[in-house]
């Protein structure tokens, strides 16, 4: 047996998956078990420290079924999303490899993703990614070779066809669960859904949502995509987080594109005494109202810098359970 394997915590990449399942890890199997599952996102740290990554990873791993390494968002740079998954795995949680197609060619993905799948990776993100002139190195090569409905379909011919884009063969093809990212609340609605076709079509399993304010909006797009029915061809995370204050707020309103924040959900956090309590209960309250929508299956909770409140946040909306298994 190798070192790798004869480490109690490490992830078997062609060890116990169910039949019928894509990859097997705990997302997947919570998901197509109808229970309602939870991701979130781990704060990068800069620092090539893996004690910086644990001690992100410790507020969410018992609470979620996998955990997103983030990959250079906002084009800006901290510890890479294969190297903080690499760590999760061998530590027995479970991880979503996000990669963007800003930064690596077609040759470099088709690597990276052989090399996670071969680290016990079972989950992965598809991106386009911000552009370079969002972040703090706006002088960098942007590549762009892909975009995020090529990159799943890439992914999709390697795990389903056993080959590359050239057409070579691949002597053990990956196990991956196939992700996307979808910005429900943005104008227009029905384009969203169009939008998200598109990703289904070439081959995604899940869908992690933009962060939704707005439910009417998102109850449009949910309706739309329960039209088209896609809602039973992808399994839908919706996307919350507690905001810290109004201007927070105000400036994501501003800045981050895909982010609709109605004047309401501000006035709130203006008018309250503590505008980091009164986020955290507005996302309680969002996690209680979109899981009453028909077609979502979970949340994909987003807390910049604030992943202590990630427990307590599930456990206030009735959705807490610890997560005991690994993968």
């Amino acid at each position: 047996m190798s070192m790798f394997y004869s480490d109690p915590n490490a992830i078997r990449p062609y060890e116990s998956i169910p039949e019928g399942h894509k990859a097997g890890s705990v997302l997947e199997r919570t998901l197509r078990n109808g229970e309602f599952a939870v991701t979130s996102e781990l704060n990068p740290p800069d620092s090539a420290d893996p004690e910086d990554v644990f001690a992100a990873a410790k507020p969410l791993a018992e609470v979620t079924d996998a955990i997103n390494a983030t990959d250079a968002s906002g084009a800006n740079c901290h510890m890479s999303s294969i190297g903080i998954c690499s760590l999760l795995t061998r530590t027995g949680h479970g991880s979503v490899y996000q990669i963007s197609c800003r930064d690596r060619n077609r040759i470099a993905i088709q690597g990276d993703v052989l090399g996670a799948a071969a680290m016990g990776v079972r989950n992965v993100l598809c991106l386009t990614g911000d552009d370079v002139g969002a972040g703090d190195q706006p002088g960098a090569k942007p590549v762009f070779d892909l975009d995020s409905v090529s990159l799943i379909r890439l992914i999709r011919t390697m795990r389903d066809e056993g080959r590359f884009l050239s057409g070579r063969q691949i002597t053990k093809p990956p196990r991956l669960f196939i992700g996307a990212a979808e910005n429900p609340c943005v104008d227009p609605i029905e384009f969203r859904a169009e939008r998200l076709a598109k990703k289904v079509e070439a081959g995604a399993d899940f869908i992690q949502t933009n962060y939704i304010f707005d439910i009417p909006r998102f109850e449009r797009f949910m309706a739309r995509v329960r039209d088209m029915g896609l809602d039973k061809r992808v399994f839908i995370l919706a996307g919350v987080g507690p905001l810290a204050s109004a201007k927070a707020a105000r400036w994501m309103r501003s800045n981050v594109p895909g982010i609709h924040i109605p004047d309401p959900v501000i006035d709130r956090l203006e008018k309250a005494e503590k505008p980091g309590d009164e986020g955290a209960r507005i996302c309680v309250e969002l996690i209680q109202q979109v899981k009453e929508i028909a077609g979502v299956s979970g949340v994909h909770i987003m807390a910049y810098r604030r992943e202590h409140l990630v427990a307590d946040i599930l456990r206030e909306a009735g959705i807490a359970r610890t997560r005991k298994e690994t993968v």
